[in-house]
């Protein structure tokens, strides 16, 4: 059984995101001073008083007759709803009761979900009269708290804790593949997410940039677990100048560094450009298993110019990551969808590869009496043996006398024939060369 779940819902800028970090005691929201920061739900799971819990961050209720994303942001909240078990209504003791408050607690009151009213910005017991007009809400018990302090936070949670169903000794689950959608944005990230899960999960929008935060979305397919992280599209350096956009391609990039595969996406009706090979680069360094993922093939697939465009950009921009297996899908119509994850099976498995001691000293030993590495004059580089650390990627350690005369050429050399011999088109290989004397 999963963990309870308890939804922080609110008006735009009442701190609800400071609260979700607070209680995650992570950076996993983004915080900003200008409204309407968090759009899609984030999901945390916590362990406090001996529980766990999960925890979810909701875009703020707002005025959405002039906007349509604030309209998905409200549907979002809504659907979040549905699933607490518990619910946290965040509110601004130091702006006051507003109308939006009062619809906001009439929604609430419909859900017939346990609501705990928490009146924010209160920074200790010498301002929390500044709470008691929250009281016309007829939601209580009402807790002053403090988000970004701390205050009152352990008496609502207590409160909160005392309310979930108690939950049943969960079964061992097999480790999740986690999957990091990357790419530009507005090349459909969102979009194939929520086509893998036939419901709208996370807002989606023809205006770029819909995506902010990093939004982590667990599922089954065919037996399997797997862990969707949705990002923030990637843009050039020169155009990320807002502190909130930095922050979002940050969070892109973390995302990099704790997933197994990368599914980075291109649009199939533009040449690949110089920043997607960017971000095809970042994949390259972190050394991650990456699925190229070409989208909206639909719009190319009967028009061959557009096809051969598409193939020449490939091979000009993408050619250091050639390993990368490539599937044509449109998350539009859901066409080739399924092999996305037959391919993911295929890279996350010759990702966690091992390969014996023994075998791999023998290859090693083939590549170097066909290709010698530079001399240094009469002194040559001399192998001693090699042996593999960890997997995720296969990381190879190999002894050497003199590791500084080993070029990047050969490295690659090496890296290549590793895959050919052992049968891994699929996954990068990273090689620590260490000094070792005769």
């Amino acid at each position: 059984m999963s963990p309870p779940i308890v939804v922080i819902v609110g008006r735009p800028n009442v701190g609800k995101s400071t609260l979700f970090n607070r209680l995650t005691r992570s950076r996993d929201a983004l915080v900003d001073d200008r409204p309407g920061v968090t759009r899609d739900r984030l999901y945390a799971t916590i362990h406090h008083s001996g529980r766990s819990i999960t925890i979810v961050d909701t875009g703020g209720f707002e005025d959405s007759s002039h906007d349509p994303i604030s309209t998905k942001v409200r549907q979002q909240v809504e659907m979040a709803l549905e699933e607490a078990n518990a619910v946290i209504f965040l509110t601004d003791g130091r702006q006051g009761l507003t109308p939006l408050d009062q619809e906001v607690a009439r929604l609430l009151r419909k859900s017939q979900k346990p609501v705990f009213l928490a009146v924010n910005k209160i920074d200790g017991p010498e301002v929390e009269h500044l709470a008691h007009e929250f009281y016309s809400l007829g939601l209580t018990p009402l807790f002053p708290v403090s988000a970004a302090h701390g205050f009152g936070i352990e008496d609502l949670m207590e409160s909160v804790i005392e309310s979930l169903p108690m939950e049943e000794v969960p079964q061992e689950e097999k480790e999740a593949i986690r999957v990091a959608v990357l790419g530009k944005p507005n090349v459909g990230k969102s979009s194939l997410i929520n086509r893998i899960l036939g419901l709208e999960r996370l807002v989606v929008s023809e205006q770029p940039g819909t995506t902010r935060d990093s939004v982590d979305t667990p599922l089954e397919w065919a037996g399997r677990h797997y862990l969707f992280i949705d990002t923030a599209g990637i843009r050039r350096k020169l155009r990320v100048r807002e502190k909130l956009e930095k922050l979002s391609v940050i969070k892109a990039l973390r995302s990099l560094e704790r997933c197994h595969v990368a599914c980075i996406m291109i649009d199939a009706s533009q040449p690949v450009s110089e920043q997607d090979a960017r971000i095809f680069g970042y994949a390259e360094r972190e050394k991650r298993a990456v699925v190229l993922v070409v989208n909206k093939w639909d719009l190319v697939a009967q028009d061959k110019e557009a096809r051969k465009r598409l193939e020449e950009s490939l091979s000009r921009r993408l050619h250091f990551i050639s390993y990368a297996p490539r599937v044509n899908l449109s998350a539009l119509t859901g066409q080739g969808v399924k092999g996305l994850f037959k391919k993911i099976d295929l890279v996350y498995e010759q990702f966690s590869a091992r390969i014996g001691t023994g075998e791999l000293n023998r290859a090693i030993q083939q590549m170097v009496n066909r290709h010698n590495p530079a001399r240094d004059g009469l002194k040559r580089t001399k192998f001693f043996y090699a042996t593999q650390v960890t997997t995720r990627p296969p990381t190879i350690v190999l002894f050497v006398n003199r590791p500084e005369l080993i070029t990047s050429s050969y490295e690659r050399y090496l890296v290549n024939h590793l895959r050919e011999y052992f049968h891994l088109p699929y996954t990068p290989i990273k090689l620590i060369f260490r000094k070792k004397s005769g």
